[in-house]
């Protein structure tokens, strides 16, 4: 047999198989591959085109899918945190989007809270004051949803970014820098390796002129081990932290 023949006659073979497989079945295994390769390349997030592809695979079910709505507003959080800054606000309106999707379809689920928060703080911090005044109570209720479905999940990651909120937010909108360091140390009385509470805190105390204890929390940052399933997040806490530490003088 040649080999073009025998090319064809496998061609025919796997239609073949495909014909007689029921419609169900074969939906199901091309969502699962489209799902497993969206994760494969989330998993290569540090490597932004993958970060990108994922966001269009996830993007194809999102509108009805909750799996897909809630890691399409993840992944759009990190795009939208390393693209260029011209692609920094779709990428987070898709995010938002993607987030009120997965909060209608399962409002009792904290994924979609959460980064639908997260999205929303992003684009706050990076668009300036007057996104930052329109968001600023709905993340708080987001987080807050969080909070009361599960305090602990993530680490509690609702309760840090709650603390970076009274942080950020000024006063007459809320924003407290006690509360701020009341929330930051509850995540770390019980999660003493979060980094992204340690990094908040951080700020808390430097802001607050307690230079010392900042240096003491963001050797805590770069001593704490890397999550493998946050790998990009915590080496980027990482070096966020010794450049800080360089600044404040305690490399």
């Amino acid at each position: 047999m040649s080999l073009s023949r025998r090319a064809c006659g496998l061609a025919s073979c796997v239609v073949l198989t495909l014909a007689c497989l029921p419609c169900a079945s074969f939906s199901q295994t091309v969502v699962g591959t489209e799902a497993g390769d969206a994760e494969a390349l989330y998993r290569d997030r540090a490597n932004l085109q993958s970060a990108k592809r994922a966001a269009d695979l996830w993007s194809a079910r999102a509108t009805t899918d909750f799996d897909s709505a809630w890691k399409l507003a993840r992944v759009s959080y990190w795009i939208g945190k390393h693209a260029p800054n011209a692609d920094r606000r779709p990428a987070l309106e898709r995010g938002i989007a993607a987030g009120e999707t997965a909060v209608r379809i399962a409002p009792d689920r904290p994924e979609g809270h959460f980064w639908l928060a997260a999205d929303m703080g992003a684009l706050a911090e990076s668009s300036g004051i007057r996104d930052g005044l329109k968001y600023r109570g709905r993340i708080k209720s987001e987080l807050e949803r969080v909070i009361a479905i599960d305090p602990d999940w993530q680490d509690d990651s609702a309760s840090a970014a709650l603390g970076q909120w009274y942080f950020e937010v000024p006063r007459l909108f809320g924003g407290s820098r006690s509360k701020a360091e009341e929330h930051l140390r509850h995540v770390l009385s019980r999660f003493p390796q979060s980094k992204t509470a340690l990094s908040f805190l951080a700020d808390v105390v430097r802001a607050d002129g307690r230079p010392d204890e900042a240096r003491e929390l963001l050797r805590r940052v770069l001593a704490a081990p890397v999550d493998p399933d946050w790998a990009p997040e915590d080496l980027d806490s990482q070096r966020e932290a010794a450049a800080t530490l360089k600044k404040l003088g305690g490399a």
